[in-house]
């Protein structure tokens, strides 16, 4: 930990998020300091070191905190962390339990701005996949171990030894096995993205092997449903132009079979089983007692959602969670996060339409995100599968704000163009003095 916080305060900011990610994903979060009975996980610590970085932080006049500047994205993510904190604090009107929305708000908040500040261009994106393949390749090797040891390498510093179910090993590796299944899962789509960088093909093997080996020995269906999801929404990449009829084709599918089946359409969950010992029925019930239970949590969330039935304690869903933790409001804005990532990925590639490059990249973008809105209905999402979508949160404002520029350059370009094929136009692109003047003059006289 304390090498990672020299090495945030020492290094450029574009190589910064190295140390950053690669400590995040290593240490456990059983990993605690307590100072006066407040507890700060190494994480939270890293979260602090980097905010205290950019506070200090002054850079060039072309140089921005944030990309492109504080965005519309931005604004959601911070209403969706504000609105959890007080509504939970609300529910509880208790010290202990503001004490506890506090430090969630580090995690949520905290960690998304550190996010933004570490990675400020499309240089610092392609660093940041890179690293999450290392990543991805440290934790393989080690949870491919599990299957053949039965021991965890990170359970010495407080990680979870492996469990069985149904005769299959589920390893754990330092994030824990499902967690760690959705992490690899999601990142699927990104290093297929930096395998088209001729430059980076062997980083974007190791990381494609990495997380394969980490959706293999997690062994759960969340994580295959997230892994298969972002390859699907890869594949319509041909159909790219027409995403307007596949969402409304989605919709009207999604309606017709809630009208047939003798179910809800979200008992479709329940049928969902890829391992063959999954529990896809408590996500079916999960979803369903949400939905009954709509008069319980809607204004200020529901503390008692346990007695909702068997085992709804367990709230592996994040939509679910929001709702219970943070009313319809906090349900909303986290479901706004994906709704504006996606309309900004596709307003960005129609900008840049041509660029297959820039085209690919945010394709790439949007299927991971697709990945983690699958991911969602299957788990909750703790701290550091936090660490793994804040990130790309980050690279899609980084892509939509390049694909802007990009935009206004080719319509500088194209008006300069213009410009030029009038008689007499020399000089307009000069400072707005006579000379420009007097170039204006002559076009219009011609």
């Amino acid at each position: 930990m304390l090498i990672a916080i020299a090495l945030i305060f020492t290094l450029p900011r574009k190589h910064a998020i190295t140390p950053f990610l690669l400590a995040f994903f290593t240490i456990p979060v059983t990993q605690v300091v307590v100072l006066g009975g407040v507890h700060f996980t190494v994480l939270r610590i890293l979260i602090l070191a980097v905010l205290a970085r950019m506070a200090t932080f002054r850079g060039s006049s072309s140089e921005r905190r944030f990309a492109g500047g504080f965005n519309a994205l931005d604004r959601i993510v911070l209403l969706w962390s504000l609105s959890a904190v007080i509504i939970f604090s609300l529910q509880w009107m208790e010290m202990q339990a503001l004490i506890k929305c506090l430090g969630d708000l580090v995690e949520s908040l905290g960690g998304y701005v550190a996010a933004r500040f570490l990675i400020p261009d499309r240089e610092t994106v392609r660093r940041t996949v890179k690293v999450l393949a290392a990543i991805c390749v440290i934790q393989g090797v080690c949870m491919v171990s599990e299957q053949f040891t039965h021991q965890n390498v990170f359970a010495f510093l407080g990680g979870l030894a492996p469990d069985l179910r149904d005769g299959h090993v589920r390893s754990q590796g330092v994030i824990g096995s499902l967690y760690g299944g959705v992490f690899a899962g999601v990142l699927m789509p990104l290093f297929l993205w930096l395998w088209m960088d001729s430059k980076s093909r062997w980083a974007a093997c190791a990381g494609l092997a990495g997380a394969t080996a980490m959706v293999i020995a997690s062994h759960a269906s969340t994580s295959w449903g997230a892994y298969g999801a972002g390859f699907l929404a890869l594949g319509f990449w041909p159909l790219r132009k027409q995403m307007r009829l596949v969402r409304w084709g989605i919709v009207a599918t999604l309606v017709g079979l809630h009208l047939v089946m003798h179910g809800p359409v979200w008992s479709l969950l329940e049928h969902i089983d890829l391992t063959g010992g999954s529990s896809s029925y408590h996500r079916y019930m999960l979803v369903d007692n949400c939905i009954r239970h709509f008069g319980d949590w809607w204004l200020l969330g529901y503390k008692n959602y346990g007695e909702w039935g068997f085992v709804m304690w367990d709230v592996c869903n994040q939509f679910v969670l929001s709702a219970v933790r943070g009313g319809l409001l906090t349900v909303v804005l986290n479901i706004a996060i994906f709704s504006r990532g996606f309309g900004a990925i596709g307003t960005a590639r129609k900008r840049v339409e041509g660029e297959r490059g820039q085209e690919w990249l945010l394709w790439c973008l949007g299927s991971s995100l697709f990945a983690n809105v699958v991911a969602s209905f299957g788990i909750n999402y703790m701290v550091q599968l936090q660490m793994c979508l804040y990130p790309l949160l980050a690279c899609v404002s980084v892509a939509v704000f390049d694909a802007r520029r990009a935009a206004v350059r080719s319509a500088e370009a194209r008006s300069k163009v213009t410009l030029a094929s009038f008689p007499g136009a020399e000089g307009l692109d000069l400072p707005l003095d006579e000379t420009r003047a007097g170039a204006w003059h002559g076009v219009f006289e011609a």
